[in-house]
């Protein structure tokens, strides 16, 4: 049994008492313009195998950092630096490093922060409204190593698995607050809940391997345990065998936790830095059509319970739902200020940070919509093809559309699935993969990025 040390967080000063002082010390030693962001957060994971626990880790931790500019005739010099101590003397010392950072840093013309009446267009949302929060007591170490034990039993229940790996359960909690040298401060707590189990089957190089996973902010609204244990077991056991695939064109369907990263692909395509640069197959694509109609890629980070949802951006935007991709049609980039500024655009409250970066365009809560047709006709339909069920490798690149990947999964004829495959590799270009896509109803809501499964054509498909 291993447990992280916890640091002394009990003992610093509230997140508002340490923000202040930090830009306060960024003002005293020469910045323009100055903006904070300070997390604290703690949690706990378990780890079971062979019925009893393996590992339980706790930790604390407090981080901070700090973002000091510098105007300039041509535009703002900027640099981020971050700490965990916060005493006076890191205060002081952090901040006249920022500052001096800045000014050897070269102009942004595009840089700066957003002014007080841009944030004022787009106020933070009322948390009440975005269950960021689960509402019962924190689960104790048993509670967790408990729910571990489940998963690995569960796994180890479905016939033909020799081995449960990485049986875990763990719980999260984090405060952040951030502040602006021109007065925004804003503060909110979020808990996540994560089961992970891997089931192993087979022996020597027939050996597979198979996992399954839940992640969500509140436990009630997570799946059960066992369910969770028994999708890893099952999916592990029907890999057993696999054989080559054939080569050719071949429509495939992508599994829906294979269709996220598709769906990451194209949010990386939109994101507006890469359209700004040049460096986007999309960035000459707004107002075309690239899926079928019917179909959406929105981003929410409103959505209530998501593991994106927040009630302002990293730049104090409250932000709001974006319809990236509507009905077949690019309709919008995902687009913090800087990115705005250099399409001459208004920032739709997209900025991520953390403690040791600027803020930057990135997705929220991402999701394809579901459609209405069960996986099981969209296979019928496929008559000869590849179900994926696993990805290796890079995948889409956002500034050709290329798309290559290793892949493993099911071989489908006749309508059915026939047999497991591995060691193959998919390619085409995206937007012809696109084309003629089919949305199936799956959609199952675990991550930042969800999508349902989804069948695509011109693809080819080779054996390695």
């Amino acid at each position: 049994m291993s447990s992280a040390a916890p640091s002394r967080t009990a003992e610093t000063p509230p997140l508002s008492d340490l923000a202040a002082a930090l830009l306060d010390a960024a003002k005293r030693a020469g910045a323009d313009a100055a903006d904070t962001l300070a997390i604290r957060s703690e949690a706990l994971e378990v780890e079971a195998s062979g019925g009893a626990l393996e590992t339980i880790e706790r930790s604390e931790a407090l981080e901070f950092g700090l973002r000091a500019m510098i105007s300039d005739a041509e535009g703002w010099r900027e640099a981020t630096i971050s700490a965990s101590d916060p005493s006076p003397a890191t205060l002081t010392a952090l901040a006249e490093r920022a500052v001096a950072m800045a000014r050897e840093a070269p102009v942004n013309p595009n840089g700066g922060p957003p002014s007080p009446e841009e944030r004022a267009a787009q106020p933070p949302v009322a948390i009440d409204a975005l269950a960021l929060t689960d509402p019962g007591a924190p689960p104790d170490p048993e509670a967790l190593l408990d729910a571990a034990k489940a998963l690995e039993a569960a796994a180890l229940a479905v016939k033909g698995v020799r081995q449960a790996d990485g049986a875990s359960a763990s719980a999260a909690h984090s405060e952040r607050l951030l502040a602006t040298s021109d007065g925004f401060s804003g503060r909110y707590e979020v808990s996540s809940f994560s089961r992970s189990v891997t089931a192993l089957a087979g022996e020597g190089v027939g050996m597979q391997r198979d996992y399954a996973f839940a992640a969500g902010r509140r436990r009630s609204e997570m799946r059960d345990e066992k369910e969770i244990g028994r999708e890893a077991g099952e999916r592990v056991v029907r890999r057993l065998s696999p054989r080559s695939a054939k080569s050719g064109a071949f429509p495939v369907l992508f599994e829906r936790r294979i269709a996220a990263s598709l769906a990451s692909g194209l949010l990386a395509a939109l994101n507006g830095e890469q359209i700004a640069r040049g460096a986007s197959f999309l960035a000459s694509r707004m107002g075309e059509r690239i899926l079928p109609e019917g179909v959406d890629l929105i981003d929410d980070p409103h959505r209530p319970g998501g593991l994106g949802t927040r009630p302002f951006d990293g730049e104090g935007f409250g932000g709001r739902r974006k319809r990236l991709i509507a009905d077949g049609v690019v309709s919008e980039w995902l687009l913090d200020s800087g990115a705005a500024r250099r399409l001459g655009l208004k920032s739709n409250g997209s900025a991520a940070r953390g403690t040791s970066g600027a803020p930057l365009a990135a997705p929220s809560n991402a999701w394809i919509p579901a459609g209405d047709r069960s996986v099981e006709s969209l296979i019928v339909e496929m008559g000869e093809g590849l179900v994926v069920t696993e990805m290796m490798g890079k995948g889409l690149d956002p500034v050709t559309g290329n798309y290559s990947r290793g892949a493993a999964g099911f071989w489908v004829e006749g309508g059915k699935i026939a047999y497991p495959v591995a060691e193959l590799t998919i390619a085409g270009h995206i937007l012809e993969m696109l084309n003629g896509l089919e949305v199936a109803d799956d959609l199952r809501f675990e991550g930042r990025v969800n999508a349902p499964s989804l069948r695509m054509e011109g693809l080819t498909i080779g054996s390695a």
